[in-house]
């Protein structure tokens, strides 16, 4: 699945660390997500989509 967390965190000038710390999660899990290797499970869509101020459809793209 295709998702901008990459780009979205850049904009906001936030380390893979930075974000893994403000959602609780390890770095690898953000490297995983970012890469497209690791589907997010819902709640963390979820905090992921509140804290870039978007909705989760923003975010993933599942056709891809």
């Amino acid at each position: 699945m295709r998702n901008d967390i990459a780009g979205r965190r850049a904009e906001r000038g936030w380390s893979q660390a930075h974000l893994a710390e403000e959602l609780a999660v390890s770095r690898q899990t953000i490297i995983s997500i970012e890469k497209g290797r690791f589907d997010p499970s819902l709640p963390l869509a979820f905090r992921l989509a509140a804290l870039f101020e978007t909705t989760i459809e923003d975010l993933f793209d599942p056709s891809a």
